[in-house]
């Protein structure tokens, strides 16, 4: 059964939480570098996890991560790991926590190189799974093969994210700029 399929399956008081994000935004390209990275971090710390936990505790992940700013996290000190590590509103996991503030410092020299994170992955586009792996294991920390694909579909990189018969395929597909929607094809 498809992701899609599922949704409509689920029970009411999770298809709100779980339909929201399938309906607004897994999928859809994301213009901002820090929401980006806000995906990056998300998907990191849902390994092992289920993907309902991150979505109840997005909003105490905004705050604790200063709404993903890339440069306020790339600056936190040691001071702020502890802080992040006694967070109870957060996955409160080492070597997560770690991917984060050095994935965010990663992102800040790519941004120096290519001008921005969208831009380096608009130019690494299109890349199969593989690819984007090997890539992504090279330049972030924490980033194995369902981490990569998982950000990747949600982010519009990868096609799986909908169901073809899903109405929000559609939509998605409009939202892609056109290099996208060629490289895709």
């Amino acid at each position: 059964m498809s992701y899609c399929g599922a949704i409509a399956t689920m029970p009411e008081d999770k298809k709100a939480l779980h339909g929201a994000y399938h309906d607004k935004f897994y999928g859809f390209p994301i213009h901002d570098d820090n929401e980006l990275f806000c995906r990056l971090v998300l998907e990191i710390n849902q390994a092992g996890l289920s993907w309902e936990t991150i979505l109840k505790k997005e909003a105490t992940f905004r705050h604790a991560y200063h709404n993903f700013n890339i440069k306020k996290v790339a600056a936190f000190t040691e001071a702020d790991r502890a802080r992040l590590m006694a967070d109870p509103g957060i996955i409160r996991n080492r070597l997560k926590i770690n991917a984060a503030i050095e994935n965010a410092r990663s992102i800040l020299a790519i941004q120096r190189e290519h001008g921005s994170f969208e831009k380096w992955l608009a130019h690494h586009h299109p890349k199969t799974k593989e690819e984007w792996v090997k890539l992504f294991k090279k330049t972030f920390k924490f980033t194995g093969g369902e981490i990569v694909n998982e950000f990747l579909m949600s982010a519009g990189y990868l096609d799986g994210a909908h169901a073809k018969d899903c109405p929000v395929y559609k939509k998605v597909l409009k939202a892609k700029p056109m290099w996208h929607k060629v490289a895709n094809k």
